[in-house]
């Protein structure tokens, strides 16, 4: 699926504004069939936004169920005898969508596109009604997953995720124009061989035969090749390469052609670098790559995980201002704008699915008890994995031609030290591969399964461990924490894999502030940070370092999160903590 453009051939038109909105708990509307007209006692709500915490309401923000949305939108009237395509960016999640009380599409899954082609729905020049009902119910067959469950005040959602389930139309949703024969899907490929680059390309086309054309323009727009064919290989000599902190972008431009006239366009932005894992090293360019970054969320006071351009610029700032140069997407797929900006930046980013929660040992550890089994034909099961396996397909294709993208992380801190763990695992690595195979695959491991009793790290060209020494463990006790975290990536050398610590970090309230440091204060998340950096400088095989996190996010309510989690290097509303300065001094220098 590719983004709706303009192009000399296409036209997009951005749906986003305020919709009319309303929580429907009992399932009424589906019954009564508010898809069919205007929805019963609705009320004005933002899009893109998460809706909990716009509404002054305690009983809004912690909803579950069906949530409608609906809008009326004019198709332009120079869409007459063009496809016509209604596209969202995401749906948390899960939704049914209605074009004038016909339904086209349903999507599982709350944070990859998706589309309808609604051209025998709509009329060019007519108004048009388009009503969503997402759900962002989470059970054992959802990613990430979740539980209904009975309480003495009624039902409650739980879930075993360390972040607030916002949810909602978060991106921008969209209605747009193509060919009636037109291109709908491109693949590239770029390598390297010595001072020249290639560009592999296979683009795919529906509705009826033509020919294919493509061009691949420089940043200037001066054309440095030229192809013919639905695949091919491009050739760039004195290539300027994609790589951290630059991020060159070249233009191919792809055509379909009808006896020589252009049917169809679309533009692709290519950044032409390699990506590779040689023993213990990571290779970007065949040059030794570390990552120092953060572990990051869409998470902002109001809007929640809504894309909001002016914060995307402002945290890419922030990101240059500290000297990183990567992050991951923890712990779910990005905004598309938020990988188009690193493609441009030269940022470095590790693309991960929404799986995570499934580790009911870890949820009764941090969330209080559970009494669940992670994996079993009740809990986490065959319909899991291909659900799962659905999200690995979905966001490879979605992201599978970002140069900013080197690395597919298919979960967050799973259950990963059983037999059934390893079972439900080995196949989606097959399924990410297959999907891609010209980048590494990895999962984020938890400290339940250190080395020795992971049974899922066998499958991952990477290691990528969360560690918290010192904080969950050795609270308080720098000395100890370095010496046993030591040990520990001393162990995980062994493997002959690159590791890359995913996550460490220190709960810190801002403005709190120790003589001698202690747990909380700013003062010793820096003591924090400095021991875990001189064990990380000890072992040759890290090969990077993303701080956990980037900026304190909302979670859900507990004992363990004062107003979220607090171990953000930045505040909430993105003001440094003495952390930031300690990072940026390590990172800059």
């Amino acid at each position: 699926m590719l983004r709706p453009q303009d192009t000399a051939t296409r036209e997009k038109k951005r749906l986003d504004g305020l919709w009319s909105f309303a929580l429907d708990p009992d399932g009424e509307g589906r019954r009564a069939g508010w898809e069919r007209g205007a929805l019963p006692g609705g009320r004005l709500m933002a899009v893109p936004a998460s809706f909990n915490d716009v509404v002054a309401d305690p009983a809004v923000r912690d909803y579950f169920g069906d949530i409608w949305y609906q809008t009326v939108v004019r198709v332009p009237r120079g869409w007459a005898g063009e496809r016509i395509v209604l596209n969202l960016e995401s749906a948390t999640h899960r939704a049914t969508v209605w074009v004038n009380g016909r339904e086209v599409v349903q999507h599982e899954g709350g944070y990859t596109p998706f589309e309808a082609d609604v051209t025998d729905v709509v009329a060019p020049g007519e108004e048009a009604r388009i009503t969503v009902v997402v759900n962002n119910t989470l059970t054992f067959q959802t990613i990430p997953p979740g539980v209904i469950e009975e309480t003495s005040s009624g039902k409650k959602q739980r879930y075993w995720h360390d972040f607030f389930n916002y949810a909602g139309l978060h991106r921008s949703v969209w209605l747009y124009s193509t060919p009636p024969a037109y291109v709908s899907d491109i693949t590239v490929v770029t390598g390297l061989d010595g001072a020249t680059g290639t560009v592999q390309y296979a683009v795919e086309t529906e509705g009826g035969a033509a020919d294919v054309a493509v061009v691949l323009r420089d940043a200037d727009g001066a054309e440095v090749a030229t192809g013919s064919g639905a695949s091919g290989t491009l050739t760039v000599p004195d290539v300027h390469r994609w790589a951290p902190g630059d991020g060159y972008l070249y233009d191919l431009e792809v055509k379909l052609l009808d006896d020589g006239a252009t049917v169809d366009s679309y533009s692709l932005k290519v950044g032409v670098r390699t990506v590779e894992v040689r023993g213990t090293e990571f290779l970007i360019n065949g040059e030794p790559f570390y990552f120092k970054g953060f572990g990051m969320h869409e998470d902002h006071a109001v809007i929640g995980k809504a894309h909001n351009d002016a914060h995307l610029v402002n945290d890419f700032e922030l990101l240059r201002w500290v000297g990183a140069n990567s992050f991951r997407t923890s712990h779910y797929p990005y905004s598309e704008d938020v990988l188009e900006h690193a493609d441009r930046q030269g940022i470095v980013v590790i693309d991960e699915t929404a799986a995570v929660g499934l580790n009911m040992g870890l949820g009764g550890g941090i969330f209080g008890g559970q009494g669940y089994t992670t994996f079993s034909p009740e809990t986490v099961n065959d319909a899991t994995q291909e659900i799962h396996a659905q999200a690995i397909r979905e966001l490879i294709a979605r992201d599978k031609n970002h140069p900013s993208v080197v690395l597919w992380s298919i979960a967050n801190e799973p259950e990963s030290e059983t037999e059934a763990a390893e079972n439900y695992f080995r196949p989606l690595f097959d399924v990410a591969r297959q999907a891609d195979p010209t980048r590494p695959v990895g999962f984020v491991n938890v400290m339940l399964a250190p080395h020795g009793k992971c049974r899922v790290s066998q499958f991952g060209d990477v290691l990528m461990l969360n560690r918290y020494y010192g904080w969950y463990v050795d609270t308080g006790d720098l000395e100890a924490a370095a010496k046993n975290f030591k040990a520990e990536l001393d162990a995980w050398a062994t493997e002959g894999k690159p590791i890359i610590i995913t996550e460490y970090g220190a709960d810190t309230y801002p403005g709190q502030h120790d003589l001698v440091p202690q747990p909380w204060s700013e003062e010793y998340q820096v003591a924090y940070l400095d021991t875990n950096h001189a064990v990380f400088d000890s072992v040759e095989a890290v090969v990077g370092e993303h701080v956990w996190n980037f900026a304190d996010f909302a979670t859900t309510s507990g004992i363990m999160r004062v107003g979220g989690n607090k171990k953000g290097a930045f505040t909430r509303d993105r003001q440094p903590k003495a952390a930031a300065h300690v990072l940026r001094k390590r990172w800059r220098d």
